[in-house]
């Protein structure tokens, strides 16, 4: 696939090799990246993320990558977003403060509050793995294709997204008392909460759909 060029965008918080090196193992040439001009020449955005809301915001701001991502959104391009990068699609966070967000998809992102009060099992982050549940429609079509039903995946957050329209939730998780969205898709744009990268042959899956989705997509650009 070395016509089909995805941007990885760099704004200094996540782990950006692990995306790469997934990009790679199925057949994806990515780049790592905080270039206003090579995102929007891209075919497809990563846009990953571990860290605070506040402050990956200020660095896209910096960067003048707030407008470029949200014209990715509505230009039909394939877009990723993980882990904290679900969260900058959000409207806004309430992580120490509130922030604005990209706001691609409409809602908020909140902080796990007391998970399960009587056990000290649950405890915030949640670092691990867990399971993702199907949420309200098939998982054919979407970032998830192929996935398992209650397959594990590996999560790293404190805080979650709350989508305005539950339409868009593709799989829920539980966490002690809380359910919570896992992974959301809005036409060309799927995000997860977990790390697909991190997350064995069932998250390598993902990046296996998303790569399909980026060939479908150029091809249809061709016609």
């Amino acid at each position: 696939m070395s016509d089909v060029q995805v941007a990885i965008v760099d704004h200094g918080l996540g782990n950006l090799f692990s995306v790469k090196h997934a990009c790679a193992q199925v057949g994806l040439s990515a780049s790592v990246t905080s270039s206003a001009r090579e995102i929007e020449e891209a075919d497809a955005i990563i846009l990953p993320g571990v860290g605070a809301f506040g402050d990956a915001m200020a660095i896209l701001r910096q960067l003048d990558l707030i407008e470029v991502l949200r014209a990715a959104a509505v230009s039909g391009a394939p877009l990723m977003g993980i882990c904290l990068g679900m969260q900058l699609l959000m409207s806004e966070s309430f992580e120490f403060g509130r922030h604005e967000g990209l706001g691609i998809i409409k809602g908020d992102v909140v902080r796990f509050e007391n998970p399960a009060a009587a056990s000290p099992r649950w405890k915030v982050p949640q670092v691990g793995w867990n399971r993702i549940f199907k949420k309200g429609r098939a998982w054919e079509q979407t970032g998830l294709e192929s996935v398992e039903d209650a397959s594990c995946m590996y999560f790293v957050h404190s805080f979650y997204v709350r989508p305005v329209d539950a339409r868009f939730i593709v799989s829920i998780t539980r966490y002690g008392q809380v359910e919570f969205c896992s992974s959301l898709q809005r036409g060309n744009v799927f995000a997860t909460q977990f790390h697909p990268e991190r997350s064995g042959p069932r998250g390598l899956q993902i990046y296996r759909n998303f790569a399909a989705q980026v060939i479908r997509t150029k091809e249809v650009q061709r016609v």
